[in-house]
């Protein structure tokens, strides 16, 4: 709830910094009417209705002035949403079709798959490597990147004139629904981001605090094959199983990186596979039953995850993948959160 608070916050700060800059424009327009009336009265003022003419249309002139004022005044609140979007990345992707901006997607990246519409959309590379000239053929007036967007690629889009927004790869729930409420406001759909983030909270929030387990499960969430590597307590994938009542066996930080012969050691009571590619993923799972002696593997707990739920969730997807953890960690439980 805090970073929905602030998100908020930071919105009501830029307009109330627009109005102040506003009023000093005003007040400036103010001192230009009074500055030409000075000369008109000392120089041009032959008679009193000469002098009522021209007082009458240095008025009208302030009018404009003061008309021009207000309109910058709430430009910052009132101005158009981008009408052409470009996103360089999955989870963009999905968020603007949860934000109902469909019609607004001018192109996606060739791993953009999700939902289904966006497979029908135009095509400006791949998530590392953008076609420059094709986004900017596209001529749209915001660019969404990710952390894995090539940086020359983003300042060459700055250089051509287009405004481009980066978000960085959320390390936790709360960041990444604060990132989304960020989004909605860019795009003009900050009122329907922050409902789908608070909704999502709530339901998370419910799920946690939900009768809690006698035995928490040692959990091995795998995202890497070649070499090996786990979820680290700093990441988002954590939060799935911290908020499912499980510990991750990986405790120090943002290391992730670790050997076979030590999760056989820790012996976790669940694995979860996290891969791009299915086929990777059923291979490391018949790899690890080959271990009959782990708990995991003796109590059929192995089980390949949705790749794109876990790791490139929205609001609304995290919840549907936290559902399906905690179904996975503890038994029957999942039926009892949605009571």
């Amino acid at each position: 709830m805090g970073v929905l608070r602030l998100c908020v916050g930071v919105g009501q700060k830029a307009i109330h910094e627009e109005r102040r800059e506003a009023a000093g424009r005003q007040s400036h327009f103010r001192e230009v009417f009074k500055q030409f009336s000075d000369i008109f009265r000392r120089d041009y003022l032959g008679s009193k209705a000469h002098a009522a003419g021209l007082y009458v249309m240095l008025s009208f002139i302030f009018l404009i002035m003061c008309l021009v004022a207000a309109l910058a005044r709430f430009s910052g609140a009132s101005s158009l949403p981008p009408q052409r979007i470009v996103s360089l990345g999955p989870a963009v992707t999905e968020k603007l079709y949860l934000l109902g901006l469909e019609k607004n997607i001018a192109g996606v990246t060739v791993y953009c798959q999700r939902p289904k519409a966006a497979l029908e959309k135009p095509k400006i590379g791949t998530v590392t490597g953008i076609n420059v000239e094709k986004v900017a053929a596209l001529k749209p007036d915001l660019v969404i990147a990710t952390s894995l967007t090539d940086p020359r690629s983003v300042k060459k889009l700055k250089n051509l004139g287009i405004k481009v927004a980066v978000f960085e790869e959320p390390e936790s729930f709360d960041e990444m629904n604060g990132q989304f409420i960020e989004m909605g406001r860019l795009t003009g759909k900050e009122r329907e981001a922050t409902k789908i983030a608070r909704t999502s909270l709530d339901k998370v929030k419910r799920m946690r605090a939900a009768a809690k387990e006698l035995t928490r499960p040692k959990v091995f969430l795998q995202i890497g094959a070649n070499p090996l590597f786990a979820a680290a307590k700093e990441s988002l994938l954590n939060d799935f199983i911290e908020f499912s009542d499980g510990v991750n066996i990986i405790q120090d930080g943002k290391g992730g990186l670790l050997s076979r012969e030590r999760v056989l050691a820790v012996n976790p009571d669940v694995i979860l596979i996290v891969a791009m590619e299915g086929a990777v993923a059923e291979s490391e799972k018949v790899r690890w039953q080959r271990f009959g002696t782990m708990k995991a593997v003796r109590d059929g707990a192995v089980y390949v995850m949705d790749p794109y739920k876990m790791c490139s969730p929205t609001p609304v997807t995290f919840v549907e993948a936290l559902e399906t953890v905690a179904g996975l960690l503890h038994p029957g439980r999942r039926e009892r959160d949605r009571q």
